[in-house]
C-alpha cells in the first residue's frame, strides 16, 4: 500500500503523520518546536523508523511551514525559511534537509495553504476550486487556492499583514505587529488581544467588549479579501477562532461592510455557510501536508 508523510511546521510545535487521509492514519507524533536541529532531527527520525519497520518507502512528504518561505522552485533557496521572526530559523533549509535525509521526494508549502488544501480534500471546502483559508491565533496568516492550486504569485500572499483602518480614539491600541504596527496579525492575533486586555483570548468571556472590536477588524480584512479574491468560501481558523461565539458577529458585520455591492447568493443569503469553521480541526495543516505530498503523485 502506498503511503505518504506530512508535517505541520508550526513556530511552537511540529505534527508529523503517515497515511492517506483523516480516516487512514497510520502513525503520528508531535513534538515542540525547539532548534532547527533539533526538531527536524526528530521529524527524519520519524519518518525514517517508520519505512524501516514497515520495509514501506513513502511515495512523497509534505511540509506545511510557517514562514516566509522561498517558493519559487528553481531558486537556489527553495524550501527555505526566510526572513521569520523566530531565533534561529531564518535561511533554514527545511525541504533539502527533509527530502536527504529521508531519501524520500518532498514539497514544502505555507502552513495555511496546507491546512486549506487539506479542508479542501477532506473538509469545509469540498467541491470548491477557489476559497481562502485563514488563521487567526499566534499570528494571522491566509491560504488562497485557486482552480484547486495554493496560489503564489511573486512569493506567497501574506494576508496577514494588510492594513486595516484603525480609529485611534476608539482604538488606541497601536497594533503589535513588528514590521507594521497595527495590520491585520497586529490588530486581531492572539498575542495581540493578550497585550489589550492582560488575559489569554481563551479566558475572555463572551461579552467581553475587545471581541466586538476583533470581529470589526476581522470582518474589515475580509471584506478587502471578497472584493480582492472573490472566493467561494472563507473558513476561520486558528486558537482565537475557538471563540465561536465570534463567527455570528463577523457574518453580520461583512455583509453590512459590502453594502449589497457584492449581489451573490453566498453573501446576501447564505452568509452562515459561506464564512465557516474548518471541520478538520487541528489536523488541517498536516493533513494539507499528506495532500500537497500527494500532488507529487499526481504531477
Amino acid at each position: 500500500m502506498t503511503f505518504f508523510g506530512g508535517i505541520e511546521a508550526g513556530g511552537t510545535k511540529f505534527i508529523c503523520a503517515i497515511g492517506n487521509g483523516p480516516n487512514e492514519l497510520v502513525a503520528q507524533i508531535r513534538f515542540p518546536t525547539t532548534t532547527p536541529e533539533e526538531t527536524l532531527n526528530q521529524a527524519t527520525e520519524f519518518f525514517i523508523r517508520f519505512m524501516e519497520k514497515t520495509q514501506t518507502q513513502l511515495a512523497g512528504i509534505g511540509i506545511a511551514s510557517f514562514g516566509p518561505l522561498d517558493l519559487i522552485v528553481g531558486s537556489p533557496t527553495y524550501g527555505y525559511i526566510t526572513s521569520t521572526p523566530k531565533p534561529g530559523w531564518a535561511n533554514v533549509p527545511i525541504r533539502d534537509v527533509l527530502q536527504t535525509r529521508t531519501g524520500c521526494p518532498v514539497v514544502i508549502d505555507t502552513d495555511v495553504n496546507g491546512a486549506a488544501l487539506g479542508e479542501g480534500k477532506w473538509g469545509a471546502a469540498q467541491g470548491l476550486r477557489d476559497y481562502v483559508y485563514l488563521t487567526i491565533g499566534t499570528g494571522v496568516g491566509g491560504g488562497l487556492i485557486v482552480q484547486n492550486h495554493p496560489f503564489h504569485g511573486m512569493l506567497h500572499p501574506e494576508m496577514g499583514h494588510i492594513r486595516l483602518p484603525r480609529d485611534p480614539e476608539k482604538d488606541p491600541f497601536p497594533g503589535n505587529c513588528p514590521f507594521h504596527g497595527d495590520c491585520f496579525e497586529g490588530l486581531t492575533s492572539g498575542p495581540a488581544l493578550m497585550a489589550r486586555t492582560g488575559q489569554k483570548p481563551e479566558f475572555l468571556p463572551p461579552d467581553h467588549p475587545i471581541w466586538e472590536l476583533e470581529a470589526e477588524y476581522i470582518a474589515l480584512a475580509l471584506q478587502s479579501i471578497i472584493c480582492i479574491a472573490s472566493p467561494q468560501r472563507i473558513i476561520l481558523g486558528g486558537g482565537v477562532m475557538q471563540q465561536s461565539h465570534l463567527f455570528p458577529r463577523i457574518r453580520t458585520l461583512t455583509r453590512r461592510l459590502l453594502n449589497e455591492y457584492i449581489q451573490t447568493r453566498e453573501i446576501l443569503e447564505e452568509i452562515e455557510t459561506y464564512i465557516v469553521p474548518p471541520t478538520l480541526g487541528d489536523m488541517a495543516g498536516v493533513l494539507g501536508a499528506i495532500a500537497l505530498a500527494q500532488q507529487i503523485e499526481s504531477a
